[in-house]
């Protein structure tokens, strides 16, 4: 995956982390909860760089979340 040219979200985190699912579905990368749960087992998500199949991965401020044609970064 190259995300070079992926236009940046920022996500500003409310609490102290989101799972990556609920992340992915409420920036609107994806459509539904299901969807996103897909895009991860297929490991099309990237979490600071590295590839992440955990659904339930806890994202916190300061990390990057990328994908084809995306990138999270939270805050």
């Amino acid at each position: 995956m190259n995300d070079a040219k992926a236009p940046a979200i920022t996500f500003e985190l409310d609490g102290d982390y989101i799972p990556l699912c609920d992340l992915l579905k409420f920036c609107q990368i994806t459509d539904s909860g299901g969807a996103a749960k897909h895009l991860v087992a297929e490991g099309r998500v990237r979490v600071d760089g590295r590839v992440e199949l955990r659904k339930a991965c806890k994202i916190r401020a300061g990390q990057v979340v990328s994908g084809e044609g995306y990138t999270i970064r939270v805050v």
